[in-house]
């Protein structure tokens, strides 16, 4: 795999740099990177003992929507046939929900399927959407815009999408679901070293040292094998991304590369006489260039509280962009600085979301297993919702997996292939959604202006049915380029009453990581920073990280990359932007990471 990364490494420097570059750079790769570094920083599993094991008929990795949804739609369908099937969940964060955020404008539409008697319970989903406002921004000023009919949101409610997924895990255990918090999912357990089926997952070792060492607290990983696992990660799974890849899941599909954006969110209390409850407010334009696809929201939740975000696709091509720095800049907007300033932010967060959709997504099954909500990638892009449809995939998965396991007729020796679940998705609700939606978002690869009269005219004209299937421009890290076609940008300072240094954010964010732990940000090769990103794009992983966790140090004269792993928010941008693709996010410690309660 470490050959594999350095042959792409090289590949890249040579497409990549400046032409005059070329052969000096190549030379240099050849001599500098000839040796990966071991990214693995714990001692040889030969030399630890032997995992232990528990056995379930579904092992379910991630309690966001999607895995809950589907452990829920496993034990109803159970109660119907008067049947029991074992289910767990593993997730990472220290307790359901403390990883979850979402911007969140809720459609019930799945809900109403899975819990149809949801309303009579109390619930937090208790604000509606009373108004929708889209606005364009300059520097100085906002203009009303008609709001597109996907953004209608008649019937959909304002939530905290970290409250509903504890209020699902309720519902969940009830019905006999088995949920273990603060364990990682670290490894894909397969049936043989061919590879060629899946098992079930292994949570990481606890109790190991930053240096490998092992702690007295030293705890073997548990294995967690099932007749079906369900893969919920979310966005950018590092799981999902090993299993994409090794059972060439977007190949078997034809389906284009993912691509992806940076979601940056504050809640903020406000005032009674400043606060709206129902109100919803989405925004293009200032701050961002019209080459930056992007936006942002503001909605009004209940008890005062304002949900405010930014979010920007990671296609954009300008290494100097920073996106926490747009987001801090645009709250100085006089349209929004005046809801803010009398209040206080009390959660920070960040978070990617997949912006590919209908192109994108990729075979859904595998032997053993299927990907289920965001680990696929069913967000709805120009709806800026993506929970109803990772849901609704989750439950019918369910349904596909509680047929199998309970078919009489089922090889029993044979690792179960879900094909009945693509089939189901295919005839369902969400992928038609998705399809209509397919050329919103890859057509403002062009810049704001023409992708806005390609939406209006998919939208009104062609409804969209357009005989045609826009294509997306690349994977975000090939788009990124060299700084010396662009500016450094002079970002204001921050006035610590509507906008903060990242110190200050992290803070509100609750994120945690021991400490005295192998690093969870592994670099394939330690040299590729400094060689690479700091040579040709200025170091731009102190920029597309929200969480400041990259930092360059001068040592010796000589400028090195220092990773400051306990300040990751989980977000994964530095998996998806890094321009060599050097940086691998894995699962740290279960528990570490931040604790989301209000986002």
């Amino acid at each position: 795999m470490r050959r594999h990364a350095l042959q792409q490494l090289g590949q890249f420097v040579w497409s990549r740099c400046p032409q005059g570059f070329r052969s000096a750079t190549a030379a240099r790769v050849c001599r500098r990177l000839s040796v990966a570094s071991d990214p693995s920083g714990v001692q040889a599993v030969s030399d630890l003992p032997r995992r232990e094991s528990m056995e379930y008929d579904v092992v379910i990795v991630g309690a966001g929507p999607a895995g809950l949804s589907a452990a829920i739609r496993i034990k109803q369908l159970c109660a119907e046939r008067e049947r029991d099937l074992s289910v767990c969940i593993v997730e990472k964060g220290s307790e359901v929900g403390a990883h979850i955020l979402s911007g969140n404008v809720f459609s019930p539409r799945a809900l109403d399927e899975l819990i149809p008697d949801w309303r009579t319970m109390t619930s937090p989903i208790q604000t509606p959407v009373a108004r929708d406002r889209f606005l364009f921004m300059t520097e100085g000023s906002s203009f009303s815009l008609p709001t597109p009919p996907q953004m209608n949101n008649n019937g959909n409610y304002i939530v905290s999408l970290s409250k509903v997924c504890r209020w699902l895990g309720e519902r969940a255990e009830e019905l006999g679901v088995e949920i273990y918090p603060g364990f990682s999912a670290r490894e894909v357990v397969y049936r043989s070293d061919q590879r060629d089926a899946v098992k079930g997952i292994a949570t990481g070792d606890m109790g190991i040292a930053k240096d490998g060492s092992l702690k007295s607290s030293f705890e073997r990983g548990l294995e967690l094998h099932g007749k079906v696992t369900l893969f919920g990660e979310g966005c950018r799974g590092s799981l999902s991304q090993e299993l994409i890849h090794n059972f060439s899941l977007r190949e078997k599909a034809g389906a284009q590369p993912q691509t992806y954006a940076l979601g940056i969110k504050e809640v903020w209390q406000v005032p009674s006489e400043k606060h709206q409850p129902g109100t919803v407010w989405h925004s293009i334009g200032w701050p961002l260039p019209t080459d930056v696809y992007g936006g942002s929201f503001l909605y009004h939740m209940e008890d005062g509280l304002i949900s405010i975000g930014f979010v920007v696709g990671l296609d954009y091509k300008n290494p100097y962009l920073d996106i926490y720095q747009e987001f801090q800049r645009f709250k100085m907007h006089p349209a929004i600085r005046p809801l803010l300033e009398a209040g206080e932010c009390v959660q920070y967060g960040a978070r990617t979301l997949n912006e590919g959709g209908f192109q994108s997504i990729p075979e859904l099954v595998f032997p053993g297993g299927a990907l289920i909500g965001c680990s696929a990638g069913f967000l709805n892009v120009p709806q800026i919702k993506g929970t109803h449809t990772a849901m609704k995939s989750a439950m019918l998965a369910a349904e596909a997996a509680v047929n199998a396991l309970l078919d009489p007729d089922a090889d029993q020796g044979q690792p179960i292939t879900l094909d009945e679940y693509t089939s189901d998705v295919k005839k369902s609700w969400v992928w038609e959604e998705l399809r209509l939606a397919r050329n919103i978002r890859p057509g403002f690869k062009h810049g704001l202006y023409w992708g806005t009269v390609n939406a209006a005219v998919d939208t009104y004209l062609f409804r969209g049915r357009a005989p045609w299937t826009l294509k997306h421009e690349g994977e975000d890290y090939t788009l990124l380029e060299p700084a010396v076609k662009h500016v450094p940008i002079d970002y204001p300072k921050p006035d610590n009453i509507v906008s903060f240094d990242n110190a200050s954010s992290l803070h509100r964010s609750g994120t945690n990581h021991d400490h005295d732990q192998p690093a969870h940000l592994l670099l394939l090769n330690d040299e590729a920073p400094s060689v690479i990103n700091k040579r040709y794009f200025d170091g731009p992983e102190t920029r597309y990280c929200p969480a400041r966790v990259y930092e360059y140090v001068v040592e010796d004269g000589k400028s090195t990359l220092q990773i400051n792993a306990q300040n990751c928010l989980h977000c994964k941008a530095c998996d998806i932007k890094d321009p060599t693709q050097n940086i691998r996010w894995v699962t740290p410690e279960g528990a570490g990471g931040p604790k989301y309660t209000l986002t």
